[in-house]
């Protein structure tokens, strides 16, 4: 996901609860610099404020690890040394 991507989704969850820029920054706690930022992509946005703010809007933020695969030619159930 870009940070294009997150303000997009930040700026249409925030239009279809009906809030204002200012409204959703009080909320969450941040300027509204910051929410303008983020909602136009900005990639330096801080997480902290950023998570701030899906909060406030009752976003979920899920990050799943990678998958690790054993390495080819092995079953993955070799001993470590």
């Amino acid at each position: 996901m870009t940070p294009e991507e997150v303000g997009r989704i930040v700026r249409e969850t925030r239009r279809a609860h009906g809030l204002r820029q200012d409204q959703l920054a009080g909320a969450a706690g941040v300027g509204v610099r910051f929410l303008v930022e983020l909602e136009a992509g900005k990639a330096t946005a801080q997480i902290g404020k950023a998570l701030a703010v899906l909060a406030a809007l009752g976003c979920n933020l899920r990050i799943e690890p990678p998958r690790m695969e054993p390495p080819p030619g092995t079953t993955g159930h070799e001993s470590r040394k």
